[in-house]
């Protein structure tokens, strides 16, 4: 009965071993955590650096139309082959 008692001991604090330092134990989950983190990270920054870009494009897009709206209504420039025509109230 002892000699099995110190067996499955054996057996356990085999399995146990396999567990925690295996191939997939302890410190492949570190590993991974770490990973995951620095995706993480990376991925933050490029939201960060896409919403820039969006923010640049509305800007530039917008920016022409004001400025062309600016320069009709206030310059009266016309684009070529247009007609201006001008009605008061």
């Amino acid at each position: 009965m002892r000699a099995l008692s110190i067996i499955l001991a054996a057996f356990l604090v085999g399995i146990q071993a396999q567990l925690w330092l295996g191939k997939g134990g302890l410190p492949r989950g570190v590993q991974l955590r770490a990973e995951l983190a620095r995706a993480q990270a990376a991925n933050e920054q490029a939201r960060a650096r896409n919403a820039q870009l969006e923010a640049e494009l509305r800007d530039l897009r917008e920016g022409l139309e004001m400025v062309e709206e600016k320069a009709r209504l206030e310059l009266g420039m016309i684009k070529p082959d247009e007609i201006y025509v001008q009605v008061q109230r």
